[in-house]
This record gives structure tokens, sequence and C-alpha cells, in this order.
């Protein structure tokens, strides 16, 4: 029985970078000896076990054998004949397909090593294409290694990909967690790129990949303001109209942080310049964005504007110190009684105008956004 630490772990330490996760590989050995070792067994459809003391994952060496479409139907085997490099061979690039001993010795049968040498991400085998997943990861890659490129024959065989109907398989909640992840790495609008360049963009993302010159901009700009997924999508959401963004968010089931957050985008967007220049408008602008109960979804949605248009610094400075001077106004005790409840909302709302066109432009600015 032989251990290796495989995968993302061994491609991070040969980069320089910290090991967050580290992933195993038991190769000669069999489900009962790893229980009788103290092992216990996690994987339902793969022979997977936790480490007793570290509860970190060991796999049985394995391999698959695709039976259907997608990537959820397939048929896995594994027994002690099975060799590490039977198993690595399934995996999705050279990068990720290296293994390292306990002694420290690195087996790469796949040249992975030289790879990230010159900075290519390259299929392992045909393999890859049985699984339309890889698509976006390698394109969540792509987004982390700046500098990594896509190998030619990788990106001709995701386009026969497309072709033979893989992405179709794809679904809605696993393109939205690659996109997710991909949103908070340093360079984000590859990951776009990376699925325009082998023609899968305009099947996933139509929206986007209409506007998709000034949505890479955006994000460039974006991951300089702010390491948040959720004003980076914003940032994105600035560039739609109110049908794209709805679209997109009902396809990919997104979280409904994410959905208020552009929509409150659009809003800035298209009536923030107008609004924010009379008093009565920026105290409807902070009340429709319930900027009151939610201070921090205001500053994202203006920092998410700001960094597509520089027009907006002006506006969202306004409306940033429109909140920080309204925002402890308060209806007396005897307001609350005396007033009919369907006039308090009103009363609030011509209190805080009064507020705001008393001290708005006496006000030092606060800088929110820098």
């Amino acid at each position: 029985m032989k251990v290796y630490l495989v995968g993302g772990a061994v491609r991070d330490k040969l980069l320089g970078l910290p090991v967050k996760e580290r992933d195993w590989v038991v190769v000669g050995a069999t489900p009962k000896e790893m229980l009788r070792l103290g092992f216990k067994k996690v994987g339902r459809d793969f022979p997977v076990f936790l480490h007793p003391k570290t509860h970190e994952e060991y796999a049985l060496a394995r391999t698959e054998r695709k039976t259907g479409k997608g990537y959820i139907e397939f048929a896995c085997h594994f027994d002690p004949e099975v060799t590490l490099e039977d198993d690595l061979i399934r995996r999705d690039l050279t990068i990720n397909a290296m293994a390292l001993d306990l002694d420290g010795k690195i087996t790469d049968p796949y040249d992975g090593r030289n790879d990230l040498k010159n900075k290519i991400l390259r299929h392992v085998s045909s393999a890859f294409a049985e699984d339309p997943v890889r698509i976006l990861r390698i394109a969540r890659f792509a987004s982390r290694f700046g500098e990594f490129k896509v190998h030619p024959k990788t990106n001709k065989l995701m386009q026969e990909m497309l072709a033979n109907g893989e992405v179709d398989a794809l679904v809605s909640e696993r393109v939205w967690q690659e996109l997710e992840r991909a949103l908070g790495e340093p360079y984000p609008e590859r990951f776009f790129i990376v699925l325009k360049n082998c023609q899968v963009l305009p099947k996933l993302f139509p929206e986007i990949a209409a506007h998709l010159s000034e949505i890479r901009k955006a994000l460039k700009q974006a991951v300089c303001q702010s390491q948040e997924s959720m004003v980076r999508f914003a940032a994105i959401a600035f560039n739609l109209d109110k049908k794209e963004c709805d679209t997109l968010c009902k396809r990919y089931k997104l979280p409904n942080a994410y959905r208020e957050l552009s929509l409150l985008v659009l809003r800035l967007k298209n009536e923030g310049v107008k609004l924010s220049q009379k008093s009565d408008g920026v105290v409807t602008l902070l009340e429709h964005a319930d900027a009151y109960r939610k201070p921090e979804r205001l500053k994202q949605a203006l920092l998410a504007s700001l960094v597509n248009d520089k027009r907006f610094k002006k506006v969202s400075q306004r409306v940033w110190d429109a909140y920080k001077i309204t925002q402890k106004v308060r209806l007396t005790p005897k307001i609350i009684m005396q007033e009919d409840k369907s006039n308090l909302r009103k009363i609030l709302h011509d209190k805080r105008t009064k507020q705001v066109e008393k001290k708005l432009n006496k006000k030092t600015h606060s800088h929110v956004l820098t």
C-alpha cells in the first residue's frame, strides 16, 4: 500500500502558494484494509475515506467509465491493481495530475511540471471531454492564474464538447458555483474570455457575451476596488439592462442578495444622477435602496457603479453623505401615536428631506468609497 498527495496541493506546492486543502490517493489497498486502519468511509459511490486523526480525504486509486450524458453518470472501478498512473490519467489538467509520495518524490507521468513552468492549461487525456464541468474549471483556473494560457488542443476539445451537446447537461447550480468562485479570483474577467474562445460563452452567458468588452473593463476596475464577489457581479450587472439582469439571475438561481444588489445598481445607473440632484430625490433613492436597514448594500452598489463610470463619483458621494445625515432621523412617539399609520412613511420622508436640505451642502465629505 502506498499513499500519495495529489491534485491541487501538489500544484500549489510547486508554485510556492499556500496549500489550503490536501487530497490523498491510496494505491494497492482495499476498503477492508482502510477500515481496519481506522479510516471512516464517506464516499457513497466512490471509495473515499477520512483519516482518523487529520480527517483529510483518502481515496483509493480508481478508474472511471462514462455511462451517459453530462457529468453524473460514471461507472467507478477500484481494486489494488489500479496504478497511480491509471488514477491520474482521469484528472482534468496536467498541472493537477501530479503526485507526491511521503518521501517527497514527485510522480509526473503527463508532464504537468513542464506545463506549470510554461504556464499552460492542458487536458490530460480524451477523458476530459466526458465532463462538461471541466470547461468551467479551466475558465476558473484561468481567472486564478492570470498568465496561464489554454492549450490550443484543449480549446479545440472544448469546442467539440459544445458541438456534441455536453454543455447542455450542465445544471444551473454548478455553473453559478464555478462563476462565483471565479469572481473571487484575481483575474475574474478571464473566466469569460476562456469561455468566449471556446465558443461556450454565448451558450451559457448570452447577456454577458453581448457586453463583453465593457464587462472586462469593469471587472478589472472592480478587482482593484473590492475583493467581494457580490460587488464584482454587480459591476457586471451595471452593463446589462433590467431584463438581461433578471434573466441571468433566474437562469442560474442566484442568491437574493446578488439579485437585489444588481437591481439597485441598475436603478443607480438609470436614475441615480437625476435623483441625487434634489434633496427629495436622494432620500427617495435611499429609501428605495433600503439603505437605513442595509447600509453595506448601499455602499456596495455605489462602488459597483463607480468602477463602471467615473462620473458617478460625485453622485456616490452625495448619496452617501445624504445617508449619513439622515440615518438617525426618527419619528417621535408622540407623532407615531397621533398620526394615521398611512401617513407615517411620508412624514419620515419629509423629515429626512429637510435634514438633507439643511445640512448636505455644509457637510464635509466622508469619502465612503476610498
